[in-house]
């Protein structure tokens, strides 16, 4: 959050499962793509993305590697129990603080350990201020009762969760996804950087909190569960701020951000004519995600195998313009960029995906741009990462003039071979 010196354009706090990631009927995670594609080339520059998960932290960093996940800003994982920031992950000491008042783990698991209708979820999902079980669904409220006034008897203040028509979570009273929200609010407000609009996004009974903070925007994504469909019928149908999508996941997201009108929601990807996109560009970060969204169709041969387009793209390089492989060898970027034509559908029916993270630009000088990004590219299960510079000119009513290109692979990378590496 650092990174921002003024109030973020848009705050998006998300759930993840089943609401940015799509897990049964979209395998090429086309609804992400398409809504990651929007944020970098809109959003990232001037807002914040936050993503909200009943995950433990090692189940999200499981999640980034199986999915095309953006890096957040933010992550809130553990129904809402630990805050961490940025691609380092640093944790919230203040909020580890607030979580230990009147909370006893030892306690919880004694108490628990008495009602044989919960059953302890995988130890990958016990955190030091979340025990998570299975319950049938028709114990839930009796369950609940008993064990809200058990625990107060031992002299703590815990909060229950139910969700998933399955799921128990059983946390501090001032844990949750919605009390994460509102300390993080309250924190950009403390700072001079209360966001403008504030959007939540949902689908089950943990997210439920998040849509009772006051003064955000909510949207229940089209495939939200019953147990938060039945709360919006009884608590959110008439808000106006709240709305139940007609579209599924991250596409049901975007939605939500044209309805509200909070910004632009036209995603790259949806946008079928490159030169015609092209003509519409004032921004270097849109020229770069614009630039890899073509190499995808290109080599998925989703594009026509036309000279105007390679043309187009040689046109805005430098005719010095340098391209630095991550081998650590040079080459002209026009003779690069000229070598497109004997990849063009070289990856058609393989799950070729090609995404840009992290996208930030800053006019070092006047005219002078510099956009540092990671460039992704996976191919079926295999996952490339490159750490990408790129050095823009421009000139009033000129456009951008691709000036230098500099990858080295990242950390994150599985795979790193130069030989198989085109940009």
């Amino acid at each position: 959050m650092e990174r921002l010196t003024s109030p973020p354009r848009l705050m998006i706090v998300s759930d993840l499962d089943d609401t940015m990631v799509e897990h049964r009927n979209d395998n090429e995670n086309h609804s992400l793509l398409r809504f990651s594609s929007l944020w970098e080339d809109a959003y990232r520059h001037d807002s914040l993305l936050v993503f909200s998960t009943g995950r433990a932290k090692k189940m999200y960093k499981k999640l980034r590697k199986e999915r095309p996940l953006l890096t957040p800003d933010v992550i809130v994982t553990s129904v809402g129990t630990e805050i961490s920031y940025g691609k380092s992950m640093v944790p919230d000491e203040k909020w580890v603080e607030i979580m230990n008042n009147k909370w006893n783990r030892g306690i919880v698991e004694e108490e628990t350990s008495k009602f044989p209708e919960l059953t302890l979820q995988a130890e990958t999902e016990q955190m030091p201020h979340k025990l998570s079980f299975h319950v049938d669904k028709s114990k839930v409220q009796e369950v609940t009762k008993e064990l809200y006034q058990r625990l107060e008897k031992r002299g703590l203040e815990i909060k229950i969760i139910f969700s998933g028509g399955i799921a128990l979570d059983v946390l501090p009273k001032g844990g949750g996804k919605g009390q994460a929200l509102a300390y993080l609010l309250n924190k950009l407000k403390t700072e001079g950087k209360l966001p403008l609009n504030t959007l939540v996004c949902g689908d089950s009974g943990n997210d439920t909190e998040l849509f009772t903070i006051p003064n955000v925007y909510g949207v229940l994504v089209s495939n939200a569960q019953e147990e938060l469909l039945e709360w919006y019928a009884e608590n959110g149908k008439h808000n106006s701020n709240i709305i139940h999508a007609s579209e599924r996941c991250a596409s049901g997201i975007i939605e939500a951000i044209g309805h509200f009108k909070l910004g632009p929601n036209l995603s790259p990807r949806d946008v079928t004519d490159f030169l015609e996109c092209k003509a519409d560009n004032v921004n270097p970060g849109h020229e770069v995600v614009e630039f890899f969204l073509f190499y995808e169709r290109w080599r998925r041969g989703e594009v026509e195998n036309c000279e105007a387009y390679t043309e187009s793209l040689k046109a805005s390089c430098d005719p010095a313009g340098v391209f630095v492989h991550p081998s650590g060898a040079e080459k002209s970027l026009r003779d690069t960029i000229g070598e497109f034509g004997k990849y063009h559908g070289d990856k058609k029916d393989k799950k070729f995906r090609v995404w840009t993270d992290q996208v930030l630009a800053t006019e070092t000088t006047p005219g002078t741009w510099i956009v540092n990004l990671d460039k992704w590219e996976q191919t079926g299960n295999e996952r490339k990462c490159c750490t990408t510079t790129v050095r823009f000119t421009s000139k009033e009513n000129e456009g951008f003039v691709w000036e230098n290109v500099k990858q080295t692979w990242s950390e994150e990378s599985e795979v790193k071979d130069d030989s198989n590496w085109i940009i």
